[in-house]
């Protein structure tokens, strides 16, 4: 009994000012691509069942784009697999404020998938010998929620949900994806269940012996960075989705096709260099990329860098650079700046700009804004607002 588990798709992402031929933004077109990916790869694999645990797509309200390229692919999932129950659940992403808005998702229920957006809902396949408990966002956000228990005579129990599980994130939490429901591990029990299949967090992460997140399948969270380390550190490359044997409790990662890399260079010291000496290493660790800049998202950190320092760089090479690459971006932190570069020890916590970093990278937002400038001009403000109170 093959079970294929994915989460976080969210299409209609946007991000930088960067355009395909078409028009399409890029990052959404990479977003796509991710899923259309993915569902080359379900074809292949030809699971007996798919579920995709939440945040199917970035907003409750996408582009007619980005719902129109997720009807075809379903379509194409549901015409290679007929039998194949698909469950698709909402995420925090996915659920309106007011539930009478509607959510967009149930659209989908015409090429017969399992749209499962507010109370909780057991699924019960008899042929497959499975039974799928599915726990939307909406299910755990109010004060009662539904009870988390096998039942049935199914063989294979299936317990698929989007939440926080208290306790898994890394470190003090800095990859926490806000807006979600938080589950204590008790509450879930995993030994009674055969799988449980979890949406919300963007690394793929083993939280039970049975009990897995996904993982997202490209970087569309507030820290991709945080995100790269911990995958780093966890043996991950880039993203993938889960091909779970529920007879033998195997999960196997399948690796998604990257359209680009998100790299981190080597983060420079920058007390007691000067401009010249900072625009060579940074010149360095440029060149040091073995498939060259060209397309990537690169990030490069400089620490300790006076003001005085950084208005003195060699901007014409930096704006040559970003021009190069889909988005390069120059990290210049002052000497009172000093902070972990992506997630840091447990003892760590967000400076007040990565918080409203993350907040406004959350906030719905009409579709003709875009969120790379609106996040970058709020960060910007309480940045220099922040400079002023500690001169003062």
């Amino acid at each position: 009994m093959k079970l294929a588990h994915l989460a976080d798709v969210h299409l209609g992402f946007r991000q930088y000012h960067r355009h395909t031929p078409g028009g399409i933004n890029q990052r959404e077109a990479d977003v796509a691509n991710a899923f259309r990916g993915t569902v080359d790869a379900l074809l292949v694999a030809q699971p007996d069942a798919v579920v995709i645990a939440g945040d199917f797509f970035h907003s409750v309200r996408p582009t007619n784009q980005a719902i129109i390229f997720a009807f075809q692919q379903l379509q194409r999932i549901r015409e290679a697999l007929p039998q194949a129950p698909i469950v698709l659940l909402a995420g925090n992403h996915d659920t309106p404020r007011s539930r009478e808005t509607g959510e967009i998702i149930s659209l989908f229920r015409a090429l017969d998938v399992e749209v499962v957006a507010h109370e909780a809902r057991r699924l019960v396949y008899p042929d497959l010998d499975l039974s799928i408990l599915a726990v939307p966002h909406q299910a755990l956000a109010g004060e009662e929620r539904p009870r988390l228990a096998p039942a049935g005579e199914a063989r294979f129990q299936v317990l698929a949900m989007h939440a926080e599980i208290e306790g898994a994130l890394p470190g003090d939490g800095h990859l926490r994806e806000y807006g979600g429901a938080v589950v204590r591990q008790a509450d879930v029990t995993p030994a009674e269940w055969t799988y449980v299949a979890l949406g919300h967090y963007h690394v793929q992460s083993q939280v039970a012996p049975n009990m897995w997140y996904a993982g997202s399948l490209e970087y569309t969270s507030t820290n991709p960075w945080g995100e790269l380390l911990e995958e780093a550190e966890r043996g991950l490359v880039g993203k993938g989705w889960l091909a779970v044997d529920l007879a033998t409790g195997e999960a196997t990662r399948v690796p998604v096709p990257r359209a680009r890399r998100l790299l981190d260079l080597p983060a420079i010291e920058g007390a007691d260099l000067s401009a010249a000496e900072l625009d060579r290493l940074i010149g360095e660790r440029v060149r040091s990329l073995a498939d060259g800049l060209t397309g990537q998202i690169v990030r490069l950190v400089l620490f300790d860098v006076p003001r005085h320092i950084g208005r003195e760089l060699d901007y014409a090479a930096i704006r040559a650079y970003k021009a190069d690459a889909l988005h390069f971006r120059l990290d210049i932190r002052r000497p009172r700046e000093r902070r972990t570069v992506g997630v840091g020890s447990p003892a760590r916590r967000q400076t007040l700009p990565e918080v409203v970093a993350e907040y406004l990278g959350r906030r719905p937002l009409p579709v003709e804004v875009d969120r790379e400038t609106f996040v970058q001009t709020g960060t910007e403000l309480i940045t220099a607002v922040s400079r002023e109170v500690a001169e003062e």
